[in-house]
């Protein structure tokens, strides 16, 4: 086509085009104001001819450029009835970009310059290079308020009128409806109700608010600054529009200004800008004078308002804080902070909106906050009914709203409120009532259904949506939410300008640039539309679109680059992953089903993934959206289990709906939760949203913002919650309105257990409110009222409420604190009904009686007059606990009321009337009023301290049950040991500054108490004339039984009067004194007072006995630390204590003590006869000490031992004058010994006729010294031993003890150990020993130490075992040795431990024996243990029988031969032969083939745990085959295979000598067996027969019992570890009578059940010599235990049924069999269920050693009877209780017994329940003189510091995991 003709058809189509939208000019209209925000439609397109204004309509969309036009073309042919002979030139010729042709006479060039506002003129220069022009104030004036008026009619214009109605488009929105708006700061500049304004136009009270309420004339006093914070969605941009609708309208008239700017729009501009640039080149211009009219806003700033809307989109940072004026250029946030700060227009107004979320750092901290919460139920309701106004469907709307919980949810955010109303404007006329809950389940559903209610005709465009989407999608990635038109394909914008989902507005990229910009009508439907485009788009992949589903911190992060836009993008994609979805977006995206379905899985298997992650509190809100938005029950289970027990929210705010969300989650929840909401500002109706949640156990909220309205809806949401136990409301701002919803609302929570009211603002009339539903509350146990606006006026209101409610057990009050504590009965708990009658009833009176109180008033400035009404409630109240008033302001005469007083309070505790002002006048008030007070157990006065504290004892009737335990260690320590009963009193007077004369007001005082036990007058100024009198006083004080004086100033002398009086009072048993620290007590004992009277101890049954009391006087102890004596003083203290009654201890610590001081004491001793220890400890001694100890021994013939350590540390113990001479023994450890005291010290100890046992260790012998004491050695009378260890000697002092041997003939046995741990000890008997023992370790030996070793050892004929262990004696070395030591006659076993031992080999080891002197009886070897030993015999003699043997078994020729030869000629002799752990090489058993033939003395061989290949194995077997006089052989445990085992087989045969044979661990198979058990007919000799681990079936049992009928001498039979089963069993049960000579069986662990444990049981009891039967680990159960207790073997002596599935039944019969059995000496009955059926014996077992109860359900209840069981087994030595069910009661029915148990060793009690306590007992019960090495207490309930403490206090209880080795203690 030409040119002209080309012409001619456009000129065509713009004809056609006009003609068009002549019949639409409204339509036009809208298009052009959608695509020209900016040009004035009344002034610029004015023209009274219709078809002239449609052609300057379309000349100005024309002028606007190519991408507009076309959009614009593509919305005429989408949305209009355009006849298809247009449509298709249209959209050919202008629809595309291949030209732009300008179809009518239009100007040429650039486009006008497009204004910002309506029908203003822009002045020809900018505001910041104007000239200011020289006018009057006048002219000024009048240009000012021209430009506020040009202001106000600007906003008009945009946002004024009124506006269309439900069918507009979406841009449009109906007359405001306020949202929640709550202040969160106290610096409001307005005054409400509760802080909290529900929207500026009405309260929350319903009345109208004017708009001036949030602007009024108290701001100039509060902050400038007012920050709007609300999610989005909320309608933060709506409220800044509406109030610049307001102010234009004259409701905001204390503004003369108003500015209101976007950051949004604000960042598109890249340049730097003014103030004034800002106001007057982005907003309006002024007409004139900008300068003028910017000083006017400069002069009246405190009358301008800036609204800055959208602060968390600001990008560029703030700048520093340096001083910046009008003329300073700088970035949009630059000027904001300016004017935040106030540099900029000071005292201006700032009002600024955002998301929550990290704020920029520019915002003052005085900023006032306010959280936009959205709709409440009645706005939800009013905004649907102003968007339905005259609408047929607005009844059925509100209908839909009310009957459907979930929408109305969602609709609390406005936008989705808005999204809503248009979804159901689109399916009310189609839908019945109440099908929009399943339309609308969901946002993402919601938006769904608006997409495609605003498609014309219900089409969908599928194209043109992916497209939008993908736009959107751009956006977000890029950050940007403003689109210009080429950023948009034109028929994409023209589909969204059609739908309403794009919004136009004017946009200002710098000075004097404008454009045209696009943006989605909300960022939430541009995260919906780029959520489509993930799911629909091919393009992206899985991996891209989980990638998109993840959870953002609510913290918004600001960058240059990018803002956080993609918050909501997940809950989207979650939404559109429901499967209601999927047909939507099968339409999108022109795909089948299960394409859509992939993706939705990936969605799902990605939130999935979320919900197994920690996640904080943000994400976990928002990962519930997610799921719900799925409505997939499956996830939404999956993370309800997967959220932790206590899900925490701190510090972020929280919605209605962001609530309901997590409401739905926890509703597929099966186990409770926690929820704790901290520091989070929330919505004021968002409790609501908890309605119904049964899960929520606990429910915590912390939060200065909450409030009445906050409590009201929590009130209505508390009885739905069902399973709710703990209520927190803390730190809130709640005031009686609010108390009063909820006190009406805490009656219908019954399971409520725990509430608290902490921080709230609660006054004396809502705590009592609170107070009077504490009965209403069965199940409640604690209430917390702390840190209210409470009055002391009220505090005895709460007592009052505390005496008389039946459910009260605690009031605590301590200054802001005030607790309750409470106990219901859980009989009476829902029997409660209403509030308490506080003047009660009879019945009431007895039901509180019955019950204890705790009462603690402390701090809580209490006078005497609050005193005397409290004493008025408790006396007719309950038993107190206890009563606590410290603190208070009592004085002298409140504490005597309260004293006086509290033998009518029924006080079981105690009374604390401390830090009340007490002076000495009141001590002694105090002890007058108390003197009558019966069960008062302590009263405790410090005055320096101001502690007053009395104590009570629980009445009579009380303690007959048990006693509560104290619950510390040391308070049990001090109770057990030096408490009196419970009857006595103990006063303790410290610290009070008693002097001598107020002591007789103070014993008068004291003498009315017949009770008085113990007495502390400790910390005062009593002196040595205070004592002397309060000695006087002491016989009028009754049964005193202790008396404590420390620090009271006393002298030397005084401490003597005191160990004068200790020696003349009989009551006096103990005094104990430091006289530095001046710690004096005098102490009596009340279990000697209590035998002294007749009485027996309390407590313990009769005829039970502690430390001999009854049979011997009770010991005295007087005990003196750090103080100097000096003789003379020695000598008074001494002539003192003789006349001191027995027997007595004394104790000295001195700070040095001379030789002449400890010559004086020494010699003192023999005139105390009572004396039975005495010990200086911590005392420097001289070292002349051991000399005048060791000559003690003839000095004073009562010590039994002398103890010397260190020359510190010395004890001395003495027998008693009744005693019998007996052994004596000696100590003298780490005392600098050197080589010249050994002679005056032997000399010393020859006289002691009884010396025992004598320690030199630690000392400085060194060999010298040591050799001189050897030759002493004769005539020193030590009976038992000798310690000379770690005395740096060496291997000459071992050589000199073998030459010493031969001539001490006493000496039993000696050990040597040179090594790290040197040690050197020799044993003696009483008479001479033909046998000695020497064991050598470590010894070092050379060669030349050997042949004076062999020197030596020939001398030593009555050396019978010599032990070399690691003494470096090598092959060669050992070669000498044997060859050397001849004997006249005897055997000497030799035993050999070296390494080389391991590695030589059994060949090398064998040919060592050739080399002995004397007949070779016995060799073992052990190549694992590095052992060899061999016994040899002298003198050497021929065996004839052996050596004809050896001629006929050797050939002489050859070299192999000579070694036999030589092998045999030793080993003639040789009777057994042992091979342990050893590798039998061909060489070895081709030796042991030749040498065994010639052994005709040979009766043991022994081959266990070796390894030996089958060439070496026929060797043996060869070798073996011809001893025939064999009489034990054991085979067990090798490594030998099944043909091995056959091979072996051979060597029984002719073995008809053999009375032992062991095979365990052998391979028997059937040909095996069959093979034994022939071999077995004809050993008739055999007497023990093992073949355990052999895997013995029921099969091989049936043979092997036919076979054991020939062996009548039977004695031993262990079948242990087969499985021969029941079965076998019965085989057995069928030859077991026949074995006459039958003692031990073992069948353990073999698999028999109760069929075949009956038969063995009938079987055994035809067993009469049985005397040890092994049946554990088979399941035998009570038949068996039956069967066996019906006939039990008389002889019987071990009975092992371990784990053998024994009940009660069994137990129970077995144990009455067993009872009195004479022989028994072990038991084991572990790992049965025995529960409390433990076995119980009348009679007792005599002998009985050991008894094993491990894991055997054994409780308390049971222990008591065992234990009186064990008191009749005499024998017992050890006793296994570990892993039962023990505790403290079982400790104390163990201690009581554990001093009868003479004999007892060990008691294991690991793992049991046993506490500190029982710990403590079992301690006090070994004091008693048990001789147990240990008590195993590991794994009980002790914590590691007090097992500590016992063990260093007790050595012998063991808590460790690995037992200690017990050691008896020394000198025993």
């Amino acid at each position: 086509m030409d040119p002209i003709s080309f012409q001619l058809g456009t000129k065509n189509q713009w004809g056609w085009l006009v003609r068009l939208l002549s019949n639409h000019p409204e339509w036009l209209s809208a298009k052009v104001k959608f695509f020209l925000p900016n040009m004035d439609l009344g002034s610029r397109i004015e023209a009274p001819d219709p078809t002239e204004r449609v052609l300057l309509q379309l000349r100005a969309l024309h002028n606007q450029g190519l991408a507009t036009w076309q959009a614009f073309i593509h919305c005429v042919c989408m949305e209009l009835e355009v006849p298809l002979e247009l449509e298709v030139p249209l959209l050919s010729t202008w629809g595309h970009g291949d030209g732009f042709p300008s179809p009518l006479e239009t100007r040429e060039g650039s486009q006008p310059e497009p204004e910002l506002h309506h029908d203003l003129k822009r002045p020809h220069q900018s505001c910041g290079s104007s000239p200011r022009p020289k006018q009057f104030r006048k002219q000024q004036l009048e240009l000012a308020k021209r430009y506020l008026q040009l202001l106000k009619t600007s906003a008009q214009q945009r946002y004024g009128g009124k506006l269309p109605g439900p069918g507009q488009p979406l841009t449009f929105h109906q007359a405001y409806v306020p949202t929640i708006l709550q202040w969160s700061r106290a610096t409001a500049p307005f005054n409400t109700q509760e802080g909290a304004v529900m929207g500026s136009p009405r309260a929350d009270d319903g009345t109208d608010v004017s708009i001036q309420d949030l602007f009024n004339s108290k701001a100039d006093k509060g902050p400038r600054i007012t920050l709007v914070l609300g999610k989005a969605g909320m309608g933060k941009t709506t409220l800044t529009r509406w109030l610049c609708q307001k102010w234009a309208d004259g409701q905001l008239d204390r503004f003369q200004a108003l500015f209101l700017f976007e950051f949004r729009q604000l960042n598109l501009i890249t340049g730097v800008l003014t103030l004034p640039q800002l106001l007057f080149d982005l907003y309006l211009s002024p007409e004139a004078a900008p300068e003028a009219v910017f000083q006017y806003l400069e002069e009246n700033a405190n009358r301008v308002l800036l609204i800055f809307d959208g602060l968390e989109e600001a990008l560029h940072p703030c700048p520093g804080k340096e001083a910046a004026g009008s003329e300073a250029p700088g970035p949009a946030l630059a000027l904001f902070s300016d004017l935040c700060c106030g540099t900029l227009l000071p005292g201006c107004r700032v009002m600024a909106t955002s998301r929550p979320g990290k704020l920029p750092d520019c915002l003052p901290t005085e900023a006032a906050t306010i959280h936009m919460w959205g709709f409440d139920g009645p706005r939800v309701e009013d905004y649907v009914g102003r968007f339905f106004c005259n609408h047929p469907s607005q009844e059925a709307a509100l209908a839909e709203l009310r009957a459907n919980r979930h929408l109305r949810s969602m609709c609390a955010v406005p936008a989705l409120c808005r999204v809503a109303c248009l979804c159901l404007q689109h399916l009310l006329p189609g839908i019945s009532p109440g099908q929009s809950a399943a339309l609308l389940p969901t946002v993402t559903q919601n938006y769904m259904q608006m997409v495609l209610a605003l498609s014309p005709q219900g089409h969908l465009a599928a194209e043109s949506l992916r497209g939008l989407g993908e736009v959107a999608l751009r956006g977000l990635e890029t950050g940007k939410v403003i689109f210009s038109a080429g950023d948009i394909p034109p028929p994409v914008m023209a589909f969204g300008a059609s739908l309403r989902l794009l919004n136009s507005f004017c946009v200002c990229t710098g000075r004097g640039q404008q454009e045209t910009g696009y943006a989605f009508t909300h960022l939430s439907l541009q995260e919906f539309l780029a959520a489509l485009h993930l799911m629909a788009s091919p393009n992206v992949d899985k991996d891209a679109l989980s990638r998109h589903v993840t959870l953002n911190s609510r913290w918004v992060l600001r960058t240059k680059a990018r803002l956080g836009l993609l918050d909501h993008l997940p809950t989207f994609l979650a939404g559109l992953a429901s499967s209601a979805c999927r047909p939507f977006l099968s339409h999108l995206t022109q795909q089948g089903e299960a394409w859509v379905g992939a993706k939705q899985a990936e969605v799902i298997q990605a939130l999935k993934k979320l919900a197994t992650r920690r996640l904080t509190g943000p994400k976990v809100v928002e990962l519930c959206h997610c799921v719900g938005e799925t409505q997939e029950p499956e996830l939404a289970s999956f993370m309800a289990q997967s959220l932790p027990c206590q899900l925490p929210f701190h510090n972020f705010p929280l919605t209605y709906i962001d609530l309901a969300a997590l409401t739905n989650v926890l509703g597929h929840r099966d186990a409770p939760i926690h929820l704790d909401f901290e520091g989070c500002p929330l919505e004021p109706c968002c409790p609501e949203a908890l309605a119904g949640c049964g899960q929520v156990e606990n429910l915590s909220f912390k939060s200065r913002k909450c409030g009445d309205a906050f409590a009201e809806a929590l009130s209505r949401s508390l009885p739905t919650m069902g399973s709710l136990k703990k209520l927190g409301l803390a730190g809130s701002k709640i005031t009686a309105r609010g108390i009063h919803h909820l006190v009406q609302a805490l009656p219908l929570c019954p399971h409520l257990e725990e509430i608290s009211f902490q921080d709230n603002q609660l006054k004396d009339r809502e705590m009592l409110n609170i107070m009077e539903v504490l009965p209403c509350l069965p199940r409640l146990q604690k209430l917390d009222l702390s840190h209210n606006n409470f009055s002391m006026s009220i505090l005895l209101c709460f007592t009052k409420v505390a005496v008389t409610c039946p459910t009260i057990r605690m009031l605590q009050v301590r200054k802001a604190d005030v607790i309750f504590l409470l106990s219901p009965p859980a009989e009476t708990a829902a029997e409660l009904p209403g509030a308490p009658d506080l003047q009660g009833n009879a019945s009431q009176r007895k039901e509180a009686q019955s019950r204890s109180l705790t009462l603690r008033l402390q701090e809580c400035r209490l006078t005497i007059s609050d005193v005397e009404r409290l004493i008025g409630q408790l006396r007719e109240g309950p038993h107190l606990d206890e009563i606590d008033l410290s603190g208070n302001q009592l004085e002298n005469e409140g504490c005597r009321l309260m004293a006086e007083a509290a033998s009518q309070l029924h006080i079981t505790g105690k009374l604390d009337l401390s830090d009340n002002r007490l002076s000495v006048e009141g001590v002694h008030c105090m002890l007058r009023a108390v003197s009558m007070c019966r069960n008062l157990a302590d009263l405790h006065i410090s005055l320096m301290h101001k502690t007053v504290v009395l104590t009570f004892a629980p009445e009579l009737k009380e303690q007959e049950g048990t006693q509560e335990r104290a619950a510390s260690l040391d308070s049990l320590m001090f109770q057990m040991s030096s408490e009196p009963s419970w009857c006595s009193l103990r006063i303790r007077l410290t610290h009070c500054g008693l002097r001598a004369e107020h002591l007789e007001q103070l014993c008068t005082a004291l003498g009315g108490s017949c009770r008085l036990g113990c007495l502390d007058l400790s910390g005062n100024a009593l002196g040595d004339k205070g004592v002397a009198q309060l000695a006087r006083w002491l016989p009028e004080l009754g049964t005193l039984q202790s008396l404590n004086l420390s620090e009271n100033g006393l002298s030397l002398d005084a401490v003597f009067g005191l160990a004068q009086y200790f020696s003349t009072v009989q009551w006096i048993l103990h005094l104990d004194i430091n006289f530095k620290s001046q710690h004096i007590i005098l102490r009596g004992d009340r279990r000697a007072r209590h035998l002294s009277a007749g009485g027996s101890l309390p407590g313990v049954p009769a005829g039970a006995q502690f430390s001999g009391f009854g049979q011997r006087c009770v010991p005295r102890s007087f005990c003196l630390r750090e103080c100097q004596l000096e003789p003379l003083s020695l000598t008074h203290l001494c002539e003192t204590l003789e006349k001191c009654p027995g027997p007595l201890e004394i104790k000295l610590s001195c700070v040095v003590l001379s030789d002449q001081s400890l010559d004086t004491l020494l010699r003192h001793l023999p005139r105390l006869p009572q004396l039975s220890h005495l010990q200086l400890s911590q005392t420097p001694l001289p070292p002349g000490s051991p000399f005048l100890l060791a000559h003690l021994f003839s000095l004073c013939p009562r010590v039994q031992k002398v103890d010397l350590r260190s020359l510190d540390d010395a004890t001395l113990h003495f027998r008693s004058s009744e005693e019998q001479k007996g052994r004596c023994c000696g100590r003298f450890t780490d005392c600098s010994l050197r080589p010249k005291h050994v002679e005056p010290l032997c000399e010393l100890l020859k006289k002691c006729e009884g010396l025992g046992q004598l320690d030199l260790s630690g000392n400085q012998l060194g060999d010298d010294g040591l050799g001189c004491l050897l030759k002493y050695l004769p005539q020193l009378p030590i009976s038992s031993s000798l310690d000379l260890s770690n005395n740096s000697i060496s291997q000459e002092s071992v050589l000199c003890l073998m030459e010493t041997l031969p001539s001490c003939p006493r000496v039993r046995e000696a050990s040597v150990n040179l090594g790290s741990e040197q040690s050197f000890r020799i044993h003696f008997s009483q008479q001479e020993e033909t046998g000695k023992t020497l064991r050598l370790r470590e010894c070092g030996f050379r060669p030349e130490h050997v042949t004076r070793l062999a020197a030596g050892l020939s001398q030593a004929w009555q050396l019978t075992e010599l032990t070399l262990s690691q003494c470096c004696l090598g092959l060669k070395d050992l070669t000498v040795l044997l060859s050397l030591v001849r004997w006249p006659v005897g055997l000497l076993r030799l035993r050999v431990e070296e390494p080389w031992v391991g590695r030589d080999g059994v060949f090398n080891l064998l040919q060592v024996c050739t080399w002995a002197s004397g007949n070779i009886t016995e060799i073992s070897i052990s190549e694992t243990q590095q052992q060899l030993c061999i016994q040899l015999k002298f003198p050497r003699q021929e065996n004839p029988e052996a050596m004809a043997l050896r001629l006929a078994h050797c050939d002489l020729e050859t070299h192999h031969s000579l070694r036999v030869r030589q092998l045999m000629e030793t080993c003639a002799w040789l009777q057994h032969l042992s091979l342990s752990q050893v590798n039998l090489c061909h060489t070895s058993s081709l030796l042991l083939q030749s040498f065994l033939p010639s052994l005709s003395e040979l009766k043991k061989f022994r081959l266990v745990s070796s390894c030996v290949n089958s060439e070496s194995l026929a060797h043996l077997a060869s070798g073996l085959s011809h001893c025939h006089n064999l009489e034990e052989l054991e085979l067990s445990n090798n490594q030998l295979g099944e043909e091995g085992s056959k091979v072996l087989m051979g060597a029984l045969e002719g073995k008809s000598w053999l009375k032992r044979l062991d095979l365990s661990h052998f391979p028997l198979g059937n040909s095996t067996l069959s093979v034994l058990t022939q071999e077995l007919s004809h050993m008739t000799l055999l007497q023990s027969l093992c073949l355990s681990r052999n895997d013995i079936s029921d099969i091989g049992c049936y043979h092997l019992s036919k076979t054991l009928k020939t062996a009548t001498s039977l004695k031993e039979l262990g079948l242990s570890h087969n499985q021969i089963g029941d079965t076998g069993a019965q085989h057995l049960a069928a030859v077991l009578p026949q074995l006459p000579e039958l003692r031990k069986i073992d069948l353990s662990a073999n698999g028999i059940s109760p069929a075949g444990g009956v038969q063995l049981a009938e079987s055994l009891a035809l067993c009469k010599h049985l005397e040890e039967l092994m049946l554990g680990c088979n399941a035998l159960g009570d038949p068996t235990a039956l069967g066996l207790a019906q006939g039990l073997p008389p002889h019987l002596r071990v009975l092992h049924l371990q784990s053998s599935r024994l009940g009660p039944e069994g137990v129970l019969s077995l144990s009455q069999a067993l009872d009195g059995c004479p022989h028994l000496e072990k038991i084991s009955l572990a790992e049965n269920n025995l529960a409390r059926q433990v076995p119980h014996f009348c009679q007792g077992l005599p002998l009985l050693r050991q008894i094993d109860l491990v894991s055997c359900e054994i409780d308390n209840q049971a222990a008591k009877p065992l234990a009186a069981s064990f008191v009749l087994c005499p024998a017992l030595e050890e006793i296994l209780l570990s892993w039962n069910l023990l505790g403290d009661e079982a400790a104390a029915e163990l201690a009581r017994v554990l001093p009868r148990m003479y004999r007892l060793k060990r008691v294991d009690l690991e793992k049991n329940r046993i506490t500190a306590y029982g710990a403590w007992l079992l301690a006090e019960g070994l004091a008693q003189g048990s001789g147990i090495q240990v008590i195993r207490l590991w794994k009980n309930h002790i914590p590691p510091d007090l097992a500590q403490r016992l063990q260093s206090q007790e050595p012998r209880l063991d808590f460790a995991f690995f037992p200690n080795e017990p050691q008896a203690s020394w000198g025993t």
